[in-house]
C-alpha cells in the first residue's frame, strides 16, 4: 500500500531528527528501507555542505545511493566500530524489541547494528505495537535448506511463505544469495525465546528479531517527533 503524504512527512521528520546524532568525523551506519533512505538523502545534503563522515551501508542499494550523494563509504576492514547507525523498523514493541527485514536486508542490517556504539531507529507511529508479530517475521535461509527450515518453523507456530520478487521473476534473493521466508503468526509472546528457537534451526542464516540492540526510537507522528527508550511502556 502506498504511504500517505502524512506518513511520508512523519518519516522525513524522524530522519531529520536523526541527523542531530551525527558529528563530524564519525563512521555512520546507513540503514535500508524508506525512512533510512530519507536519512541518507539528508545526510548527503550535509556532506555536500561540508560535513565529513564515512558510512558503512547495510545493503547494496543503500551503498549505491550514498555514493551518488558523495558520502564516503568505508568497511569493517578499516573500521571495526560504527559510531552511530540509523535505520528503520517494521514494528517497534515495548523494550524496543523490533521486527526488521521488510525490505529484505535484515542480515547486513543486523551486522551493522551489532557493530554500532549507538543504534537509532527512525519510524513513524504506525510502527508502534504492543506485541510483535502483526508484521510477518522475515527469516533468511540457505536455499538448499528451505523445505527443512519451513517445516521447523511450522512446528514453532509460524506459517512461512517464500518471499517473491516484486518484478514477478520468482523468489526474492537477498544480497547474500539466500531466500527469505515471511513467517506469519498470531503474535510473538516471547521474542527472546522465539529468537533462540529460530537461531537453533540449521539452515537459518538470520532472523528479523532485533532485541536489545536499539538505544532509542525517533518516532514521528502528528504531534512531531518524540524519543522512546527501552524503559518506556505503552
Amino acid at each position: 500500500m502506498p504511504e500517505s503524504p502524512q506518513q511520508h512527512a512523519a518519516k522525513l521528520a524522524a530522519a531529520q531528527a536523526a541527523l542531530h546524532f551525527v558529528q563530524p568525523g564519525m563512521v555512520v551506519g546507513l540503514g535500508s528501507g524508506t525512512t533510512a533512505t530519507l536519512f541518507i538523502q539528508l545526510l548527503g545534503e550535509r556532506v555536500q555542505q561540508g560535513l565529513q563522515v564515512q558510512g558503512i551501508a547495510s545493503s547494496d542499494s543503500s551503498e549505491q545511493l550514498s555514493r551518488s550523494l558523495s558520502i564516503s563509504i568505508t568497511n569493517f576492514e578499516k573500521h571495526r566500530t560504527i559510531d552511530v547507525a540509523v535505520d528503520g523498523a517494521d514494528e517497534v514493541a515495548p523494550g524496543l524489541a523490533l521486527i526488521k527485514g521488510g525490505g529484505g536486508k535484515l542480515l547486513r542490517e543486523k551486522i551493522v547494528a551489532s557493530a554500532s556504539k549507538r543504534f537509532i531507529i527512525v519510524a513513524d507511529d504506525t510502527k508502534l505495537v504492543r506485541q510483535l508479530g502483526r508484521f510477518p517475521l522475515p527469516v533468511e535461509v540457505i536455499r538448499m535448506a528451505e523445505p527443512l527450515v519451513t517445516e521447523r518453523l511450522r512446528v514453532l507456530g509460524f506459517t512461512p511463505v517464500i518471499r517473491q520478487a516484486k518484478d514477478g521473476s520468482g523468489p526474492y534473493i537477498t544480497d547474500e544469495g539466500n531466500l527469505l521466508l515471511d513467517c506469519h503468526s498470531d503474535g510473538i509472546a516471547d521474542p527472546a525465546k522465539t529468537a533462540a528457537d529460530i537461531r537453533a534451526i540449521v539452515g537459518v542464516v538470520e532472523h528479523g528479531l532485533f532485541l536489545g540492540m536499539a538505544e532509542r526510537v525517533l518516532l514521528a507522528g502528528a504531534d512531531g517527533v518524540r524519543e522512546i527508550t527501552a524503559d518506556e511502556r505503552w
